[in-house]
């Protein structure tokens, strides 16, 4: 077997655990804290909760919410210049994945300088980066544990990859009762996200085995929580099952990589600014049959994990039976079909397909796949 690292933040988890945010922030030797949101998690509280919990901690702090749903390289620049002009030294990110990939970015810039446009792809960062603390308020992008931040190349309407081991928070503070303020739309499209990330990492050729215990028990976890969750904010059982798939789901994509639905998902994110958890539900059963040819066993297992009985079935007809299962849940969930419905057109997909075989996550996507076999999905999903 070959080495492997398995990088992972100091997790804290469980209801009410945002009021340690001050105590944490403390610990790493926070003075004054930058603390990144967005407009719907400060309408709903939480960011008015974590200054509270700054302020018992005698922490001065600063709130800046300038960003959009998929940040962008000037939101950054423009939260890296707030940053140094109030004398920060540390940073938190409470939301969903566009907070806490916006946070990462400013503290990479504020300790390594440049631009955000200079750090696209993997291991371009040499400095090391302020103390971080995400808090995440949705079940799905993991971004509080991972190596990654996604930000828009407003220029060329791309979505830049950028992975490196110093993006890894300091600390994650997983606050269950955090996702009872998300309609059912967003549960759905983030707990699909969820699954994309157990998924692609399970099968991604960078997979260990200690990402794959990870991934699989996600997509138990996933297959058991994220109906219920969509269909009740108040489903206490269901909002903590969602928040720990979304954390183990996390925890193996940031350290076995995506696949080819990320690399897609990223050129239409950046081209047409979509929700990325309902794109990568739409592109999810497309790139699932694409990829069957190279690894039929776990996808017999992933079927397993997603609570079909297998049980007498030959290894084709069970391993299918994985499509089936996430085909199910998308429907349910009320998932698009087909990714015209979220404003596709025929003209987008060749630069899309151009873009998406020069993505980082293609490169451990169980399959090879070219620029003519991109486009093949895109016109399938369209």
């Amino acid at each position: 077997m070959q080495i492997s690292k398995f990088m992972t933040p100091e997790i804290i988890f469980g209801n009410q655990s945002i009021s340690q945010v001050g105590e944490s922030l403390i610990r790493l030797g926070a003075k004054n804290v930058f603390l990144v949101s967005d407009p719907g998690v400060v309408n709903a509280g939480w960011a008015e909760q974590a200054i509270r919990y700054l302020k018992q901690s005698r922490l001065e702090w600063h709130l800046w919410t300038n960003l959009t749903s998929n940040p962008k390289d000037e939101e950054v620049h423009a939260g890296v210049a707030e940053y140094l002009r109030h004398g920060c030294n540390a940073i938190v990110g409470i939301g969903g994945g566009s907070a806490m990939d916006a946070a990462k970015a400013i503290a990479l810039l504020a300790s390594n300088g440049g631009s955000i446009l200079e750090y696209e792809g993997v291991d371009k960062i040499t400095r090391p980066l302020p103390p971080m603390v995400m808090v995440p308020t949705t079940a799905g992008s993991g971004s509080e544990v991972s190596q990654f931040s996604i930000i828009v190349d407003s220029k060329r309407k791309v979505k830049m990859t950028i992975i490196s081991k110093s993006l890894i928070p300091d600390i994650a503070i997983i606050d269950p009762q955090t996702l009872m303020t998300k309609d059912k739309q967003l549960t759905a499209n983030t707990g699909m996200d969820a699954l994309t990330h157990a998924i692609e990492s399970y099968v991604s050729l960078a997979a260990t085995p200690l990402t794959e215990v990870l991934s699989l028990q996600a997509m138990r976890l996933i297959a058991q929580h994220l109906r219920p969750s969509a269909a009740s904010r108040y489903n206490a059982e269901a909002k903590q099952g969602m928040a720990m798939a979304s954390l183990q789901a996390g925890l193996a994509f940031s350290n076995a990589i995506l696949g080819a639905v990320h690399a897609m998902s990223h050129q239409l994110g950046g081209l047409l600014d979509l929700p990325h958890g309902e794109v990568n539900a739409v592109l999810l059963p497309y790139v699932l049959e694409y990829n069957f040819l190279a690894a039929p066993e776990k996808y017999k297992k992933m079927a397993e994990a997603l609570g079909e009985n297998v049980s007498g079935l030959s290894l084709s007809d069970a391993s299918r039976l994985a499509m089936k299962a996430v085909k199910e849940l998308a429907s349910d969930l009320g998932i698009p079909d087909h990714l015209s419905t979220l404003g596709l057109q025929p003209e987008h997909i060749p630069v899309l397909s151009r873009n998406a075989v020069r993505d980082v996550c293609m490169a451990t996507n169980p399959r090879d796949m070219t620029e003519e076999d991109v486009h093949m999905l895109f016109c399938n999903a369209l």
